[in-house]
């Protein structure tokens, strides 16, 4: 591979975080830093975790706010004390190396009530939502986070669902995106013009972001299989931006 994550190993398990499904956790690591970590062992699997670096870092470089992501190597011994049987049984199924997203101290969830966003910057995370294929970011489950005012993107696990059926991957590339319950669409009046300039971004930066993927959470081909997929889709933004 050209480019990596930054690897760092779990030094303490410090808790569980109950609000989603695949039951992520808060875990210290050697760099002195803590993260939220989403394990390789929980019932989504590798593609998960997949889908975090892809869209994460896509996200990144198009100038979109995400926390760092980085290679968490986790031995399951550092969660010996955890007493939820549970947890232990997710620690033990994901010994190795899993996705941790820095953590953000004090960040409050996104309120639509509560916070306006920047007009263009709501219109820029639609967009790019769209190209993804992002189904959590209606007003019932933003992923969204409010850190020191500003406004942060989190949680890409459920993006990129063509590659839950590669064989009928091909098929849907140009699927169009439902936005009527996009949290942000009442702030995105700037789509038809951040919308396109976003896109035109994409194709430059797909390369380095699915070179990004630790090879031991993909199968064979799947590489070259996601660069063909996702490139077909940003040639096509007229196809799915909505």
């Amino acid at each position: 591979m050209i480019g990596v994550l930054r690897q760092v190993t779990a030094v303490r398990y410090v808790t569980p975080l109950r609000e989603g499904g695949s039951l992520p956790g808060v875990v210290e690591a050697d760099d002195l830093g803590t993260y939220v970590v989403k394990f390789r062992g929980a019932g989504q699997g590798p593609k998960a975790l997949v889908a975090e670096v892809i869209a994460g870092e896509l996200a990144r470089r198009l100038g979109l706010p995400v926390p760092d992501l980085a290679v968490v190597d986790l031995d399951p011994v550092v969660a010996r004390a955890e007493p939820d049987e549970e947890v232990q049984e997710l620690i033990k199924a994901s010994a190795g190396a899993n996705l941790g997203m820095d953590f953000l101290p004090g960040a409050l969830g996104y309120d639509p009530v509560a916070h306006d966003v920047d007009r263009a910057l709501a219109s820029r995370v639609l967009a790019f939502d769209a190209y993804v294929e992002n189904v959590d970011r209606s007003w019932r489950n933003p992923n969204l986070l409010i850190w020191h005012g500003d406004l942060w993107l989190i949680d890409h696990g459920a993006t990129l669902y063509f590659h839950h059926n590669w064989p009928r991957a091909e098929a849907v590339v140009h699927r169009p995106y439902r936005w009527d319950d996009h949290v942000l669409k009442p702030y995105a009046q700037k789509l038809a013009t951040e919308g396109p300039a976003l896109a035109e971004r994409i194709p430059a930066l797909l390369p380095e972001v699915i070179d990004l993927v630790p090879d031991e959470w993909l199968d064979d081909g799947d590489r070259a299989a996601y660069l063909s997929h996702l490139t077909a889709r940003a040639a096509r933004p007229e196809a799915w931006l909505p």
